[in-house]
C-alpha cells in the first residue's frame, strides 16, 4: 500500500488502551490492542489505527507528524434495510515518528486507558 497516497501526512492525536473483557464481562488487565488517533490530511479527518499490545507504548507530541508501519486498511460491512453500512479499520505493526524508526517521545499526556478496572 502507498502509505502517501493512502493516508496523506498523518499527526498524532492520542492514544488509548483497550482491555479484554473477563469472563463475568468486567475488563481485565490484559491488553487487547492500543488504538492511536491521527489526524489525516488526505481524508480531513480523525482515524483510529490499531497496534497489537505486544508493541510497545509509543507516546508522541500533540501534532507529531508519524508514519504507519506496514499498514492494512480492510472495511467490515453490515447487512441493513436500504443496503449495508460499511465501517473501515486501520491497522499497523508499529507506529513511528516520520522520517525515524523505533522512537518513543515520552509525552504522556495523550495515553487515556479504555476499559480499565475500577478499583
Amino acid at each position: 500500500m502507498d502509505k502517501e497516497k493512502t493516508f496523506g501526512e498523518l499527526k498524532f492525536i492520542a492514544v488509548r488502551d483497550v482491555f479484554l473483557q473477563n469472563e463475568d464481562g468486567t475488563p481485565s488487565t490484559r491488553l487487547k490492542k492500543r488504538i492511536y488517533d491521527l489526524k489525516c490530511s488526505l481524508h480531513g479527518g480523525i482515524i483510529p489505527v490499531s497496534v497489537p499490545p505486544e508493541v510497545p507504548l509509543r507516546e508522541f507530541p500533540y501534532n507529531a507528524v508519524v508514519e504507519l508501519v506496514n499498514p492494512v486498511a480492510d472495511t467490515v460491512s453490515r447487512k441493513t434495510y436500504t443496503g449495508a453500512d460499511v465501517d473501515w479499520y486501520v491497522k499497523a505493526e508499529d507506529i513511528v515518528l516520520k522520517n525515524k524508526s523505533n522512537q518513543n517521545a515520552g509525552n504522556t499526556q495523550n495515553h487515556t486507558p479504555q476499559g480499565q478496572p475500577k478499583k
